[in-house]
């Protein structure tokens, strides 16, 4: 009997239609649809700016969809700006003082990052008369801010799990050769795959990091590879909406 339910279980996981549920189930998600669009946008990116760097139709087309995909996304996360600021009230809570500080003030800059979305929505919507370029330095400083609290926390937790497992990642007899150095790196990718929330988390918030950055006009990464640190950076955050095991807590 076991062995018919497993035999059922793995018939059902292997099936398409178990991965299509899947799919759908992240599509009714407000948070799900929001991922998906901003996989396409940042998709959109960087294809249009292939397509022009070898002088190839279709660049308009893209640079339309991209803008359409993002004030699509706006209009989604309408009013997140008060949900984001009351989930940090039970953080504030929270023992470990670093993780604390740092998940409250990326809450609180987040919150500020899209109430300045939302500004910016109402003048693409013609509402009202919005003065973009001075929302949209504000609204990159506060996301800015909000990743970097979060990369702050990231590199905490991995010093954390780097000092924990010092005798497994570190060899025995010490690194004294390139040998000795490629079993370090060896043990520690086998100590990081045991805590992949940590690992999606940092890669996330690392390519984030650099979209706000080249838009304040820190770095001048072309738009093929801010839509690369996009479709990345989606990616992660789809990863933790397919399969919650993955997501860092508390987040």
């Amino acid at each position: 009997m076991f062995s018919a339910i497993t035999i059922c279980d793995v018939n059902k996981r292997s099936f398409p239609n178990y991965n299509m549920d899947k799919l759908v189930k992240l599509n009714t998600q407000t948070a799900g649809r929001d991922k998906i669009a901003r996989l396409l946008q940042y998709m959109s990116r960087f294809l249009w700016h292939r397509l022009q760097q070898n002088h190839k139709s279709g660049v308009e087309n893209l640079k339309h969809l991209e803008f359409q995909l993002s004030t699509f996304r706006k209009l989604l996360r309408l009013g997140r700006c008060a949900d984001i600021l009351y989930s940090a009230l039970p953080l504030l809570q929270y023992e470990d003082p670093t993780v604390r500080v740092t998940m409250v003030m990326s809450k609180i800059c987040n919150s500020l990052f899209l109430l300045a979305d939302h500004i910016l929505w109402l003048g693409r919507a013609d509402l009202c008369n919005v003065n973009t370029t001075k929302w949209s330095q504000i609204s990159n400083k506060a996301w800015l801010y909000s990743i970097t609290m979060n990369i702050i926390r990231d590199l905490y937790e991995l010093n954390r799990i780097i000092k924990k497992n010092k005798n497994s990642i570190i060899p025995k007899s010490g690194i004294q050769c390139n040998n000795d150095l490629k079993i370090l790196v060896f043990n520690l990718c086998i100590v990081l795959n045991s805590h992949r929330e940590v690992v999606i988390d940092t890669v996330k918030n690392a390519c984030d990091f650099f979209i706000p950055f080249t838009s304040l006009g820190y770095t001048k990464l072309s738009p093929g590879t801010i839509g690369l640190l996009g479709v990345i950076s989606s990616i992660a955050g789809l990863l933790v909406l397919i399969d919650p095991a993955v997501k860092l807590i508390p987040s």
